[in-house]
Parts: C-alpha cells; structure tokens; sequence
C-alpha cells in the first residue's frame, strides 16, 4: 500500500454527484451552516438535527429538506447517503461518526480526521469548473493557502474556457475524430485562457477551430 510521509495510505479523491440525495447535517453553528450551504449548493436534500439554531443555520432552513430542532438520537443517520456533524461537542460528534460509519454510511466529522471516512478539500468554483485542494485532514490551513494561490494564478474565466473547449471536444466526436489528435496541453499554454478572459469568445472560438483542424 502506497502511504503519504506521515504514515497514512492516500486517499481517494472523487467528485460525488449529490443532486436530490439525501444528506445529513449533525449541528446548527457557523461550521455546520458552512457545511449546509456546501451540499445545497450541489442540490442535495439536506436533513439538519441539532438543539439549538445558529443565525446562519437559521437563514438556510427555506431551502433545507428538513429541520430537527432537537437533540441527536441513535438511529438518525439511516437512509442518508451522506453525514456531516460538526456539532463541536466530541462525545456526540464522535458518536454519530461510529454509527454512520458503521451503517456504511459516508461521514465527516469537523476537525477531527481520524474519524472521518471523507475529508472536505478547500474549494473554489467557477462555474463548471471546481479547484479542490486536500491535505488529507493534516492542515486545513495549507489546503486553502493552496487554493488560494491557485485560483488566483488561474484568474476568472474557466468555465467560459471549459464550456469551449468542451463545444471543441464535441466537434470532434461529431467528426468522428478523436480527441487525443489535439495537443490541448499546447492550447491550453498559449493565449486562449487570456482572450477568454478579455471577453474576446469569437476569437477564442477561432483559435479552437484552427487547433482542432485537420
């Protein structure tokens, strides 16, 4: 098994499609809001248990699936395909950890990775296009330090860029061509991303057609 410098075996990275999947949140806090908002934002139904609402937590309830406004019980983690807790309190927070990972269910509980079956990577969208960075639960710090200068370096525009190159891609295939013919690494280096980034499309559409003619 391949393991990183500190002695643990990678992990896996994945992009999970939770459109209208149920989802739970364990917690109504500022850390457990942000958690909400990530999952609403990809379209899951999210379920929040908790006793007590925080404001942010309170903001969200017209878009949750449902809202518990009570403690956690055993037992209310079935039928969830995945299960975020970050309640800040370690005896229930490691408690739901057990049962979810016990019903082979996905879990996440804040800052504290050992008992985690999936880590959060620190994130920046656009559009399409989504920059994950992840240290595997070791510093969270470094892992948005990361995606910070990233994003930065990359600048706005990807997902107009990705939306071309994906009209380019299906050009080919309508072709009947394939798309290892292009050398989109060379592309990609050259001043495309800057004319998407100028607002220049048609020129940037042209530049596409030039790389993928035969």
């Amino acid at each position: 098994m391949t393991e990183t410098a500190a002695g643990a075996p990678f992990s896996y990275p994945v992009s999970l499609d939770l459109a209208n999947r149920p989802c739970l949140v364990v917690g109504a806090g500022p850390v457990a809001a942000r958690k909400a908002r990530g999952l609403l934002a990809c379209g899951a139904q999210v379920t929040v248990i908790a006793p007590d609402l925080g404001e942010e937590m309170r903001s969200l309830a017209p878009s949750l699936a449902a809202l518990e406004v009570r403690a956690y019980r055993a037992g209310d983690v079935a039928g969830f395909r995945l299960v975020i807790t970050a309640t800040g309190v370690p005896e229930v927070d490691g408690a739901v950890a057990a049962e979810a990972d016990a019903a082979a269910v996905w879990v996440n509980s804040a800052d504290d990775p050992a008992r985690c079956t999936f880590v959060l990577p620190a994130i920046h969208r656009d559009g399409a296009v989504t920059i994950a960075v992840s240290t595997g639960g070791l510093s969270p710090a470094l892992a948005s330090w990361l995606r910070t200068r990233i994003a930065s370096w990359c600048g706005e525009g990807l997902d107009t860029l990705a939306r071309l190159l994906s009209e380019a891609r299906q050009r080919l295939h309508d072709e009947g061509r394939s798309t290892e013919t292009v050398d989109w690494a060379a592309v990609l280096d050259g001043d495309l991303l800057s004319v998407v980034q100028r607002g220049d499309v048609d020129n940037a559409e042209a530049i596409l057609r030039r790389a993928t003619s035969d």
